[in-house]
């Protein structure tokens, strides 16, 4: 199962974190830290696989990470997920973001975070992989695309209705009609 999925920039700034076990929001911050400094300092020839740090379980757990330019992405998992396979999850994660923002980078995870997590979702809901075949998830994640500009066309809809009756060919003396005084009783209701 997996426990936590963090990515980090080279500077150990986070950009990701999602925790699939509880922690409280200090600890959290240390296992980041923590992590930061395991994976950081391992040289690029080395296997991207390494034991957890103390404050995430130890031996019993591991730390799959892969480095992409300027980004760490870790995942820390229990001794029953594969090894390869959490990498290959971790090139599915990252091939989905760089489809959706065309060469992601690392603004991208800031700018898009509520897309990431929808992405990230797509692939692990409470530590279980879902998905793992990129053209689904990008499936998707058109499908709610679509749905969120269709919104935006719902609640925009009175704007757009003001803006076509100003283009609108009204005479203007249409325009200046002016609608007659209420009745003083109606005035005087207080609601």
């Amino acid at each position: 199962m997996i426990k936590a999925i963090l990515v980090f920039n080279n500077h150990g700034k986070p950009r990701l974190s999602k925790f699939y076990q509880y922690f409280n929001e200090d600890m959290q911050q240390q296992i980041i830290k923590e992590t930061f400094q395991l994976v950081s300092k391992r040289d690029d020839n080395v296997c991207n696989f390494l034991e957890g740090g103390s404050l995430i379980g130890g031996s019993d757990y591991k730390l799959i990470y892969r480095h992409y330019a300027t980004l760490y992405f870790v995942f820390c998992v229990d001794s029953s997920e594969s090894e390869l396979g959490i990498l290959d999850l971790i090139q599915v994660f990252v091939e989905t973001l760089d489809k959706c923002f065309e060469n992601v980078c690392e603004l991208d995870l800031i700018f898009h975070a509520d897309a990431v997590h929808h992405i990230l979702a797509e692939l692990v809901m409470g530590g279980m992989v879902l998905q793992t075949n990129m053209s689904d998830i990008m499936a998707r994640i058109e499908e709610q695309n679509k749905l969120v500009k269709q919104e935006a066309g719902i609640s925009a809809a009175p704007a757009r209705a003001v803006s076509a009756v100003k283009s609108m060919n009204i005479p203007q003396q249409i325009k200046d009609i002016k609608l007659p005084d209420l009745p003083q009783a109606i005035k005087d209701l207080k609601f």
